[in-house]
This record gives structure tokens, C-alpha cells and sequence, in this order.
């Protein structure tokens, strides 16, 4: 067995999410995130492998985009899935101050492209993470 990580495997993270009732497309704002992410953390292609980092990087970031949104809708409890995966990324030895990163970055995204709402959400998580 190698000391790789391997890619992202099972369900498969949502690509579309509802916010007020009209669809949101996820996977260009996790793409930005990624984009953003990587020219912050550039060490992280080279610990995992690009086609592995890209690949968590947006699987991860689809789920808390999605969390979000769904935390404003009020059926997603966000920081208890923040708090989940952090320790899922904990137990696997990731950085969580990249985790609080990448919330922060997709913050700045949502914020963006999405709602205010959205984005405080996920700096909230961020602060969170922090915290930690």
C-alpha cells in the first residue's frame, strides 16, 4: 500500500444547490475556491499530487459551499459538518489552518457571486475552525 492519498471515491458531492427557491451551480464557485486555494497553498499539489489535491479540493469545497447554502435555508447545521470534516482532515494529519483558508476563500467567493448571507456563514466556520 502506498502513502499516497488516494482521490475522492463514493457519493459524489453536489454540483447544484437551492438558495430562495432558484438553483445555484456549484462547481464554478468550488472551481474559483480551488483556483484561490492553490495559489495560497501551492505546497499542498505538491504534498498530495496535483490531479489528488485538485480533486479533494473540490469534492471538500462542494460540500461546504452546499452546507452553507443549506445552513441559510436552515436545514444543514454548518458547523456541525465543518466540525466533522475538520476532525475527519485532523485525523488524516491535513492543516486545519488550511481548512479555515479555504473557508475564508470560499467566504470571499459566496460573497461574491452568492449572498452575504452564505458567506458569513462560512466565515463563521472559519472562525470555528480557528478556534480549534
Amino acid at each position: 500500500m502506498s502513502g499516497r492519498t488516494a482521490p475522492p471515491t463514493g457519493w459524489p458531492a453536489p454540483t447544484v444547490a437551492q438558495l430562495a427557491g432558484a438553483p445555484v451551480e456549484l462547481t464554478p464557485l468550488a472551481s474559483e475556491v480551488s483556483d484561490r486555494y492553490f495559489a495560497r497553498h501551492p505546497e499542498d499539489l505538491d504534498r498530495y499530487g496535483a490531479d489528488v489535491a485538485r480533486a479533494w479540493e473540490l469534492h471538500d469545497t462542494l460540500h461546504l459551499l452546499n452546507w452553507a447554502i443549506g445552513d441559510v435555508e436552515g436545514f444543514v447545521a454548518l458547523e456541525e459538518q465543518v466540525g466533522w470534516l475538520a476532525d475527519v482532515l485532523a485525523a488524516r494529519d491535513f492543516p486545519l489552518d488550511h481548512l479555515a483558508d479555504n473557508l475564508e476563500i470560499a467566504a470571499d467567493v459566496a460573497g461574491e457571486r452568492v449572498d452575504a448571507p452564505v458567506a458569513e456563514r462560512l466565515r463563521a466556520a472559519a472562525a470555528l475552525v480557528k478556534a480549534r
